[in-house]
């Protein structure tokens, strides 16, 4: 059986959610294919920086989030080592583009905000894509249960293990040899804590804890492990027991947070990364199909850009693949011309986004180093030359305004 749609977007996610509203803002419809059979969730929560809420606010969600999730008015930063704060910076100077505006939202409440703006049968859950062919002027997807989907335009959004990316030829993402460990504490009541992201380095490791809201708080844990410590990455319970050996002098209300953690809130994963130079030479798009969110740009959690920068992504795919097909022809309309159309406004997003993805790709990488870094040398240079230089360097980051929408 075949079936015909305009716009395919493989993957649910933060990326794949983004694009298909900002399209639907833009009265233009697509099909969001996701393997699993719900949402999917995986991190809990990610830190929502400046240039995340002009993407929010582009697709018209911005407001309803700021209701769930507290605003930040800092970051500290403080060694585990000494137990000394060594740099603490406000986020109520302006910033680039106006005011800063930091809040750590909850995954899970995102994609249901996406989700709950598109149309009834948007996404169809449980559709997996095993094969990609071109048939003319349209891709054919085959997926897992025999249904074959031609489209006109395809768009993957389906993560670091991308079978578009694949077929783009982008390969595959590198491991970075660290890793990470995260959680999600919740509270009945109020858990106390101010609106700042807490985060603290020393003896080879970083962490980090923000609060989402008044009733939970969202941690993180990022060291290079063994080969005997990446075993335990399937044991919940020894993750999060080897997480609480290594906070040295944190404040212990801080590490009561990951004591309370309840075990089915507690996840590891590896850090990969897209090598920058690769991404620079290789194809985010190619006729009618390009890629976005994790499938473009893995990154390492470092400036905390990686779902910032997928919001980014679909507003500005959303916005060029708009322009291209709202586009009157200079000739008469053929299926040709269309798609000579759809591949320019793809080439305009791919341009728009290479260099953006090779920077964040490039100082997260770096950043990480540094920030991660063990011995006595880069713990001084880390802990009193460069401590408030990075927390400033997150600030720069997320000094970027994706633009709007072409007909908000």
């Amino acid at each position: 059986m075949e079936v015909r749609e305009d716009i395919v977007i493989v993957g649910a996610g933060i990326a794949g959610l983004t694009t298909s509203l900002g399209l639907h803002r833009e009265g233009i419809r697509s099909l969001v294919l996701e393997s699993s059979d719900s949402l999917r969730t995986t991190g809990f929560a990610f830190t929502a920086w400046t240039n995340a809420w002009k993407a929010l606010d582009a697709v018209g969600i911005g407001d309803s989030l700021r209701q769930r999730h507290d605003l930040f008015h800092g970051i500290s930063t403080t060694s585990t080592i000494s137990g000394v704060q060594t740099s603490e910076k406000s986020f109520k100077a302006n910033g680039k583009q106006g005011d800063h505006e930091v809040r750590c939202v909850v995954r899970k409440v995102l994609l249901e905000t996406l989700s709950n703006e598109l149309p009834t049968g948007t996404i169809r859950f449980s559709s997996k894509v095993v094969s990609i062919e071109d048939s003319g002027f349209s891709k054919l997807l085959h997926l897992a249960d025999g249904t074959i989907i031609r489209t006109k335009v395809l768009i993957g959004c389906d993560g670091v293990n991308s079978v578009v990316g694949k077929w783009l030829g982008l390969g595959k993402v590198s491991f970075t040899g660290r890793c990470a460990i995260r959680g999600c504490t919740f509270y009945n009541k109020s858990h106390g804590f101010d609106p700042k992201f807490m985060q603290f380095f020393g003896q080879g490791v970083r962490s980090g804890v923000l609060p989402c809201d008044v009733n939970s708080v969202y941690w993180f844990f990022t060291w290079t492990p063994s080969q005997q410590e990446r075993h335990r990455e399937n044991d919940p319970a020894e993750m999060k027991q080897f997480v609480l050996s290594k906070l040295g002098k944190m404040p212990e209300k801080v590490k009561a947070v990951i004591e309370k953690t309840s075990l089915d809130c507690i996840m590891s994963s590896p850090l990969t990364y897209r090598n920058p130079f690769k991404l620079l030479l290789g194809n985010i798009s190619k006729g009618n199909a390009c890629v976005a969110g994790d499938a473009l740009h893995p990154m390492t959690p470092d400036v905390g850009q990686g779902g910032c920068c997928a919001l980014e992504d679909g507003i500005v795919l959303a916005r060029c693949l708009a322009e291209a097909l709202m586009k009157q022809p200079i000739y008469k309309k053929s299926d040709e011309e269309e798609y000579y159309r759809i591949e320019m406004g793809l080439k305009k997003y791919a341009k728009e986004r290479k260099w953006r993805s090779f920077d964040l790709i490039t100082t997260s990488y770096i950043v990480g180093f540094f920030q991660q870094s063990d011995g006595k040398l880069m713990t001084f240079i880390r802990d009193t030359c460069l401590a408030k230089f990075l927390a400033g360097l997150l600030l720069k980051k997320a000094s970027f305004d994706c633009g709007k929408l072409k007909l908000s």
